[in-house]
């Protein structure tokens, strides 16, 4: 067809004649230009925008570390983490600057301006998604990885919500930052052009550092805190590394059938109990049951069952909890329970997140994919110290702040048969909320939910009581009614520990923080001041633990995120213990049911599934449990085993205050890896359908 004919056809059909003469001059551009000196434009246009790109991954982390600066205060100087974090934006860029050339010549060498477009949307787009996980570090003090693949929308509008979601300042920072985004990539890209042979090299240098066998290695820091390596790291890097593992996940070939479990892999410091298992194919975790009854010493029995009460407070973690926390102690009156009781200083949450507890706490279950309550009505029957002590004639009670429904405890506790479930629906008028964050509260205060919990319970019941409680308060947004008493509390308590000046400043930048964890322990106060006025106090044992610790106070170590402290206390003890022995939420259901089977008679099944072997009452430090740690949703990444904490590929030793060290051990972390690995496979014949229990042991020691 002629040009005429061309231009004839577009005039018929009213096509604008501006979209003919584009299309005739790209074809005459086409031939004038070569592919050769198409290739050479392409790569120099790249060249432009990926150093525009990799211009302002610096400019952005300078603006993180100035916000962090002002919310959070910075653990070093600025300048060094701004090196750190220069440092890291650079390998991030590395790994993708010779992946997005081979997309973008093809799409060049067919359009130059959709090349152009296409690139700079999806440097909005990466901006975009930048700002919100910079945003979710500064508030959480936590890098967003795959675990937010793990909520439902429900959930995930519940947190948000919780996190007081936009306001002005956040939408203002939003609109400059991606308006210097669009007008820097407009501008640069016109005036920069870099030389084809300069242009060539970053590709290039790309394809070398992809090549280079150790160039994951290179990208790891070790500073002084876990706070400040997880400041200094890339974030889109970390989200986008972690929804691929997430996805592409790493499986390794260990026969999960061994002799033994994970005992071979054993040092002399860490010789535990270990399972004999008894029909793997069909039920991974049915072993013999091997918990001692280490608690009887310590108590004086009664002739009834005692009652039991399970408190679990949202948040609590031993860096601001009893002596010794490197923090400082903000809990004085846990402090003075502690010392009448029986103390874990070493003591270890199963989860990073409040998923993990209700599971691990009261079924010592595994994580399935993404927790056991991820499972919903797919969750396998258990046993657990819910129905176990119903089926034993205790009457079973779970007391909540905010709703069940989150996360699915609920349903969990339904099908363990809780006799009572209470949660903010159940709440009668006359208790107050806690305040609002742009409309939304996560629930009733520790405070009233303890009224709550003494209000509606009979001092003299014909059963004994299973009470399990589970607070709000020290959740984010950090907000109660009476913050001018407990902010004077606050800085009495800073003056009372003899902090300086700076450490004093330090800890104001989390004052919210620190006014909730001293009103939660007000609220413990003046429960155990009530419930000693009942006439069923003594005979009820009193436990007291954190679901995990609170992530929105920086963190020095990997495991300082599940290090939590137990407490046992009851008028029944006949001696105290400081505990350095490390154990976890794991242990304590075997414990308990031991204990009352010694006791009390109670009738338990010669098999169970329990992944813990018990509590470690030795006073001095030690650890013989090999333990999953399981920090989100999705991110089942850490394990305990002697002195020795795997996290991902690197390992960690423990000291006796849990402080831990990175060390350069290869035999020690292939035992820990392969232990891991045993777990996980375990792990996974539960995540495609096979069964905890036979139904024969569920229907024998379970109420109907």
């Amino acid at each position: 067809m002629k040009n005429n004919s061309i231009f004839e056809y577009f005039k018929k059909y009213g096509l604008p004649q501006i979209t003919y003469f584009n299309i005739l001059r790209m074809a005459k551009d086409t031939k004038r230009i070569s592919l050769k000196e198409r290739l050479v434009h392409a790569t120099r246009y790249f060249a432009s925008f990926s150093l525009i790109w990799l211009l302002l991954m610096f400019v952005f982390s300078a603006v993180e570390l100035s916000l962090n600066s002002f919310t959070n205060g910075l653990p070093s100087g600025f300048f060094n983490l701004l090196l750190w974090s220069g440092y890291l934006d650079l390998l991030f860029w590395l790994k993708w600057v010779l992946i997005i050339y081979i997309i973008y010549v093809p799409i060049y060498l067919l359009s130059p301006r959709l090349a152009r477009l296409s690139f700079q949307i999806l440097m909005i787009l990466f901006f975009v998604i930048q700002i919100l996980l910079l945003n979710y570090f500064n508030a959480a003090l936590v890098m967003l990885g795959a675990d937010l693949f793990g909520y439902s929308i429900e959930d995930i509008k519940q947190t948000v919500g919780s996190s007081g979601g936009l306001n002005a300042v956040s939408i203002i920072t939003f609109i400059v930052l991606i308006s210097i985004v669009i007008f820097s990539t407009h501008l640069f890209t016109k005036r920069v052009k870099p030389t084809f042979y300069i242009a060539l090299i970053l590709p290039l240098v790309s394809l070398l550092f992809m090549s280079f066998s150790e160039y994951k290695a290179v990208g790891k820091v070790n500073l002084d805190s876990d706070y400040a390596n997880s400041l200094v790291t890339n974030k889109s890097d970390h989200f986008y590394s972690s929804a691929y593992s997430y996805y592409n996940p790493v499986i390794f070939e260990t026969d999960i059938y061994a002799d033994n479990y994970i005992g071979d892999f054993f040092n002399k410091f860490s010789e535990g109990i270990t399972f004999n298992f008894i029909d793997e194919e069909n039920y991974p975790f049915l072993h013999e049951e091997v918990t001692n009854d280490v608690l009887s010493p310590f108590f004086t029995p009664q002739e009834k069952a005692p009652n039991i009460v399970i408190i679990l407070v949202e948040g609590l973690g031993r860096a601001f909890t009893n002596e010794g926390a490197y923090l400082g102690n903000f809990t004085p009156f846990l402090t003075d329970l502690a010392e009448d009781g029986m103390y874990w200083k070493n003591f270890l949450s199963q989860g990073g997140r409040t998923f993990a507890v209700l599971p691990s706490l009261l079924g010592s279950l595994p994580f399935a994919e993404n927790g056991y309550l991820g499972m919903g009505n797919n969750m396998p029957k258990q046993l657990s110290l819910l129905n176990t002590l119903k089926f034993n004639g205790y009457n079973t009670s779970f007391y909540y702040g905010g709703d069940a429904q989150f996360d699915n405890m609920a349903l969990y506790l339904n099908a363990n048969k809780i006799d009572e479930l209470n949660d903010e629906k159940t709440f009668p008028s006359g208790y107050k909320k806690l305040p609002a964050n742009n409309g939304f509260s996560w629930g009733y205060n520790d405070k009233e939910l303890y009224r709550y919990f003494l209000n509606s319970r009979k001092e003299v019941e014909e059963k004994p009581q299973l009470s399990v409680l589970l607070t709000v308060t020290t959740h984010s947004p950090f907000l109660i009614d009476e913050v001018d008493k407990y902010n004077t509390k606050f800085e009495e308590r800073m003056d009372y520990l003899r902090f300086n000046e700076s450490e004093k400043e330090s800890h104001r930048n989390y004052a919210k923080q620190y006014l909730t964890i001293l009103y939660a322990d007000d609220a413990l106060k003046n429960f155990f001041e009530e419930y000693k006025k009942r006439a069923d106090y003594d005979n009820t044992i009193f436990l007291i633990t954190g679901d995990h610790r609170i992530p929105e106070i920086p963190m020095s170590t990997k495991i300082d995120r599940y290090h939590v402290p137990l407490i046992v206390y009851s008028p029944l003890l006949k001696r105290t213990a400081e505990i350095e022995s490390v154990s976890t939420h794991f242990n304590i259901t075997p414990s308990i049911l031991s204990y009352l089977k010694s006791n009390h008679n109670i009738k338990l099944p010669k098999y169970t599934s329990w992944v813990g072997q018990g509590l470690d009452t030795t006073r001095s430090f030690q650890n013989i449990h090999y333990l999953p740690l399981m920090q989100t949703k999705t991110n089942l990444d850490d394990f305990i085993m002697g002195e020795y904490h795997l996290n991902g590929t690197d390992l960690f030793k423990m000291n006796k205050d849990l402080g831990e060290d990175l060390v350069d051990d290869e035999t020690e972390k292939n035992r820990l890896m392969g232990a891991f690995e045993l777990f996980k496979q375990r792990n996974s014949e539960i995540i495609i359908g096979k069964q905890m229990i036979p139904d024969s042991i569920y229907s024998n020691y379970t109420p109907n």
